[in-house]
């Protein structure tokens, strides 16, 4: 057994040619840089900005590759903490702290967060007040913003970590799980410490990961509801207003404008949220589904536990990396995605719909907004980035222009009040079949309702005509 707690290696010591070797040493990567405190390489990180960082194929080679004493110490401090994590699939800790690390570097443009001044709240508040006027002509559902906020993004990291929780547990879960189910049940106790490493380790893996995703995803949404989920408080309309100024900056629209035309859409999220009380179940419960449809690679997993080594830890890194886990092609979870990109799409349809009949008559540059919202959205951007790489999900509304002409065709056909009844139960919304022959499904014959009660009110009374006509009988017979 190695002399070395766990295994793992002391500094290297000073290389025998000097600073000539330092320098050798740093060019093969063995300094951390700032954006990865743990040094774990993550898959897919181009898509989130940038590497993980120097040290991303061995991550205790970067944690402790040339630190000071006092690093070493933070550094153990940090791997301690690492390993004794006992909570959930997913250590939501570590995640915030990376999360807020990564806005603290600036985002991709260069450009850096900022505290929100009180000119900032004034003007998103001032912006969603109007927006809720211009709905209230457009919409039957009442506004759902009892509040309106500037947030930086540190603020909406803070604010939407929660439904992250909700989102990316499920998934989690499985492959914790899968971690321990891949022993015999006669090894599982023997091996319970090793086990019980492996999942902290894996906990720290999924929150260095999600850290890093929400981060980066806080340098580019402009509002809490940009991918079509919920993800602040109810009943809170919230907008950053640093990345409204990036998102304007080079489509020669006022500013303004820029704004109103966001607080529109993040209004009209919060009305269809606020007022179709099983719609957040219903998007939340598709995810679910899918994660209940996850299926490990168990083959890859054994191979991994069997050979697994205390003294080398970053095996389990590299088997993230190598797709371990990444989710297999199943019916549950085709049938999942299925539900949860058709809601999607009429979420984000309605939106546009919606915004689109507020916004023309009465903004210059409606149309330009909306073909810019329409392709950030429709072509994925980070929110099926984010999803993707973290547990497979892509969140992209497909549909969408399908869905929006088909919510504006039932407006012209069915009025403002026909329109938004469709919500009253997910039975009545289009179908993905619908998508496809939007007109066959606005102009399909409505059931009178008023004509059904009165069918199940004769079908109520016949029962008892029967009944007098058996005690006529009975009488009859009794006469006889």
């Amino acid at each position: 057994m190695s002399d070395t707690p766990f295994g793992f290696g002391l500094p290297p010591e000073e290389p025998e040619d000097g600073d000539e070797g330092k320098k050798k040493d740093q060019e093969s990567g063995g300094g951390q840089g700032p954006a990865n405190p743990f040094g774990f390489g993550l898959p897919g990180a181009g898509g989130f900005g940038g590497p993980g960082g120097p040290g991303a194929d061995n991550p205790l080679a970067a944690m402790f590759g040339s630190l000071n004493p006092t690093d070493l110490g933070a550094a153990f401090q940090q791997l301690g903490q690492m390993l004794s994590y006992e909570g959930g699939p997913v250590n939501w800790d570590m995640a915030k702290q990376i999360a807020r690390q990564t806005v603290s570097q600036g985002a991709a443009d260069g450009s850096k967060d900022s505290s929100i001044g009180p000119a900032e709240r004034t003007a998103v508040q001032e912006a969603v007040r109007l927006a809720d006027l211009w709905l209230d002509d457009v919409t039957s559902l009442p506004s759902g913003a009892g509040s309106a906020v500037a947030w930086s993004r540190a603020e909406w990291v803070e604010a939407t970590l929660p439904a992250w929780q909700e989102l990316v547990d499920p998934v989690a879960e499985r492959v914790g799980a899968a971690m321990g189910d891949v022993l015999p049940e006669e090894m599982q106790a023997m091996a319970g410490p090793l086990i019980g490493m492996m999942r902290s380790m894996g906990g720290a893996m999924f929150g260095t990961q999600i850290g890093q995703a929400v981060g980066v995803l806080a340098g580019e949404v402009v509002g809490s509801t940009d991918i079509g989920l919920p993800l602040g408080p109810v009943g809170k309309a919230a907008l950053l207003p640093v990345n409204i100024e990036a998102f304007g900056k080079d489509l020669g629209v006022p500013k303004e404008e820029v704004r109103l035309y966001l607080a529109l859409r993040e209004a009209a999220h919060q009305r269809l949220f606020a007022h179709v009380p099983w719609l957040r179940s219903h998007l939340f419960g598709a995810v679910d589904g899918y994660a209940r449809g996850i299926k490990v690679d168990t083959a890859k997993l054994e191979d991994v536990v069997g050979q697994f080594d205390p003294q080398n830890p970053e095996q389990l890194q590299d088997a993230l990396q190598q797709g371990m886990f990444q989710p297999e092609d199943t019916p549950e979870q085709k049938a999942a995605l299925a539900r949860l990109e058709t809601a999607l799409a009429l979420v984000e349809g309605w939106v546009d719909a919606v915004v689109h009949a507020a916004a023309k008559p009465r903004l210059a540059s409606a149309d330009a907004l909306r073909e810019t919202l329409r392709r950030r959205r429709a072509s994925g951007g980070p929110a099926e980035q984010t999803f993707a790489t973290l547990i497979g999900l892509e969140l992209r509304p497909r549909r969408l222009r399908d869905a929006s002409r088909l919510w504006a065709s039932l407006t012209d056909a069915r009025g403002v009040d026909g329109r938004d009844g469709l919500w009253a139960h997910p039975d009545m919304l289009p179908t993905a079949s619908d998508l496809d022959d939007p007109d066959g499904f606005v102009h399909r014959e409505q059931i009178d309702f008023s004509e059904l009660d009165k069918m199940l009110g004769e079908a109520a009374e016949k029962p008892d005509l029967h009944k007098k006509g058996d005690a006529g009988d009975t009488e009859d017979d009794g006469a006889e």
